[in-house]
């Protein structure tokens, strides 16, 4: 059935320009694909203003919001500043000529991450982000030597504390080992994996940590000639040995199980990934595989009730296996418009964790960081069609959380297909090809952070219950401001916090653990908030569920039976009559189900505004939003484009630096930076140092 939609009022930036509230029916747009489904229209924005308006907030969107502030304050605007740019390939004779100026000059060129830096009044930020071929502009920030994936993600807490402490919160720990995923197997189900990169080496000689390849697709290769396979296993499970641990892996010293079934084009098909599922199934004993990483997905066309690689998924799950699926990057679409409804398979199986990309800004400090345009929301939308002819749709609240996924650094396959395709994604890391390593964008590659997060729990605590690990995730993830929970879930991963929560947890639960017996170790919670970078926030304290959320206490302080192996977590409620009720055989007293979704305000689960009145989801009533609600999970043509663009570009924002490893032939010339014949005068005032004031802000 066509969905309609409605025109709403948005509120935007502070500096963005007026939006005007518009209410219309919109008439169905569809995409005719050979052979391919039908797409529906919905919430529309519609800008107010004239031309120059819409051009200021085009700018705007190029600039870092903490540089903006910088170029428009007139106590500081006409000082001088250095920043990086980012271009598409090649410029423009405009963008030539503003470089040319007197008063700007080009400190270094980064042709193999497509930037340079460049030091200008900060009055012509503006100017400069306006010129055609900029992607983006930002401030020349002071870096750091840890990674910046696994200190953002709180995984360098986790690892540089003691084993017993954290943060000065006591906790129980029997081995008292290094968190770093020793012990555990991660499946990687992916394009191969480069077993010759240096990445996948043990810590201390030269031993081989993937510990298993097979090959899938009837290629009759398990390496990674197509580059997505060795990037997604890095960033779970790569080693700190390149460029002094800057991209270490969140669980680097996992063993990981390379299960090729994507080809050298990067597509497979059901087949072949079932057929992988069924292995690990088999296999889980031998290689103690206990995560599997899915960062793949197809269009959820059948309910998950239905979908084949769901079931399968349901079944490892139940077999003590965490899996970890991506959302998918169609969260908009070619015009810029928000999509909801376009969770992918296996994405939307409630048993599996699902994860949207978080932009992190290139920074460490959490404060800024936020959902990417690309992310896919939720609600699911796979669906079935009763005796009537009605199709009813799954519904349920996706993606359950989301981690840094824009512009991530890491490992690069051998002559790779990316790279050639995309020679910008060559990060200028080392030219090794050993060691080279390359960006790469989307829910494909937040998926593994949270699978070697994963990882991380089941080494601190072996007994955690696929659902207690994705309750621990949700539980202590940090809810992003201005977003809702059809684009973050929970919130942002927090591995401190996770792991702190993880070690606490009883081992000696079983299926006949009553409902309400005590969880934890103690009586005493765990603090619920973590400090990474030296940003402060709160924890979520509750956990997306079916059509709403579950808040309380007693999630952590009391087992419920939704925790147990062969249940998934929706089936602590209940639908009578279009209303959500809690089942109070599955959920104690304690835990509050809310069956709406709200827009965060940077604390606890729920405390923000509605953004869904409660049973919209429920009845599959029409939902007027901020966006575009996909009636069939599908956009044709249009969204095998989108979501390459997702991958190979990104949002064009700041992103984690590239750090050249010493010794690298090309070091020197890289570092050197040397100014040129014009350089800057003796009486020119210095660059104006870079002090981060940046804020949240929504796409």
């Amino acid at each position: 059935m066509p969905v309609e939609g409605i025109k709403v009022k948005h509120v935007g930036r502070s500096f963005a320009a007026t939006f005007v509230s518009l209410l219309s029916l919109l008439a169905l747009v569809c995409a005719f694909v050979p052979g391919g489904p039908r797409a529906s229209a919905g919430i529309k924005l519609v800008r107010a203003g004239g031309d120059d308006a819409r051009r200021q907030e085009e700018t705007a969107d190029r600039i870092s919001p903490d540089l903006l502030e910088i170029a428009r304050d007139p106590a500081t605007r006409n000082e001088r500043v250095r920043v990086i740019l980012q271009t598409d390939d090649g410029a423009g004779a405009p963008l030539k000529a503003l470089l040319s100026r007197r008063d700007v000059k080009t400190r270094g060129e980064l042709p193999a991450v497509g930037a340079r830096v460049v030091e200008l009044p900060a009055r012509l930020v503006e100017q400069l982000s306006a010129r055609e071929g900029v992607r983006f502009v930002s401030p020349d920030r002071e870096t750091v030597s840890f990674g910046h994936v696994s200190l953002t993600t709180g995984t360098d807490a986790v690892r540089n504390a003691s084993a017993d402490s954290f943060r000065g919160n006591v906790v129980n720990s029997p081995t008292g080992q290094t968190l770093d995923g020793t012990g555990v197997g991660i499946a990687i189900l992916d394009s191969g994996v480069d077993t010759g990169h240096m990445a996948f080496r043990d810590e201390r000689g030269n031993g081989l940590r993937v510990v298993k390849s097979i090959d899938f697709t009837g290629e009759n290769r398990t390496d990674d000639p197509y580059g997505h396979g060795t990037h997604v296993a890095s960033i779970a499970a790569g080693n700190g040995r390149i460029a002094h641990g800057d991209y270490i892996g969140i669980a680097p010293n996992a063993g990981v199980l390379n299960l090729r079934v994507l080809g050298a084009q990067g597509k497979g098909r059901v087949s072949s990934i079932l057929a992988a599922l069924d292995w690990v199934l088999q296999n889980r004993s031998a290689y103690n595989i206990r995560v599997v990483n899915l960062s793949l997905g197809t269009p959820a066309v059948e309910s998950y009730k239905n979908d084949p690689v769901c079931q399968a998924v349901r079944r490892l799950v139940d077999a003590g296996i965490v899996v970890v699926a991506a959302a998918g990057n169609l969260g908009k679409d070619s015009a810029g418009n928000k999509l909801y409804g376009m969770i992918h398979s296996p994405g939307d199986e409630p048993s599996a964790i699902t994860v949207g990309a978080a932009n992190t800004f290139g920074t460490d400090a959490r404060s800024d960081d936020g959902v990417t345009t690309y992310s896919s929301r939720g609600p699911t939308r796979g669906g079935w069609t009763d005796a009537l002819g009605v199709k009813h749709h799954d519904n349920l609240v996706k993606p359950d959380l989301v981690a840094p996924g824009n512009k991530i650094i890491d490992a690069a396959a051998e002559d790779n297909y990316l790279i050639t395709a995309y020679p910008s994604l060559d990060a200028g890391v080392s030219e090794d090809d050993k060691r080279r390593m390359m960006y790469l964008n989307g829910t494909s590659m937040a998926t593994p952070v949270v699978a070697g997060a994963a990882a991380l729990l089941l080494q601190a605590n072996p007994r955690l219950t696929p659902n207690l690990v994705k309750m621990i995730l949700m539980y202590t993830s940090q809810p992003l401001a201005g977003f809702n929970q059809l684009e973050q879930g929970a919130g942002e991963l927090n591995v401190e916090g996770a792991v702190r929560l993880a070690k606490l947890v009883r081992t000696d639960l079983t299926s006949q653990t009553p409902l309400g017996a005590p969880l934890l170790t103690t009586t005493l919670a765990p603090p619920a908030q973590t400090t990474i970078a030296d940003y402060t926030f709160a924890w979520s304290q509750g956990m997306v569920l079916k059509y709403g959320y579950a808040t309380g206490s007693s999630l952590i302080s009391s087992y419920q039976k939704i925790y147990g192996l062969g249940v998934l977590v929706t089936d602590g409620v209940l639908v009578t009559d279009g209303v959500l009720v809690t089942d109070r055989t599955m959920l104690s007293d304690g835990v509050l189900v809310t069956d709406s979704v709200t827009v965060s305000d940077g604390g606890a689960l729920g405390d923000g505004p509605v953004y869904l009145g409660a049973g919209v989801l429920v009845t599959d009533q029409t939902f007027a939003g901020d966006g575009v609600l996909v009636t069939d999970n599908a956009l044709g043509a249009d969204s095998c484009v989108q979501a390459m663009s997702a991958t190979a570009k990104g949002d064009p924002t700041a992103s984690m630096s590239s750090t050249r490893e010493a010794g690298d032939p090309l070091n020197a010339e890289a570092e050197r930076m040397e100014p040129t014949a014009d350089s800057t005068k003796e009486d020119e005032p210095p660059p104006r140092p870079y002090v981060s004031k940046v804020r949240p802000i929504k796409e």
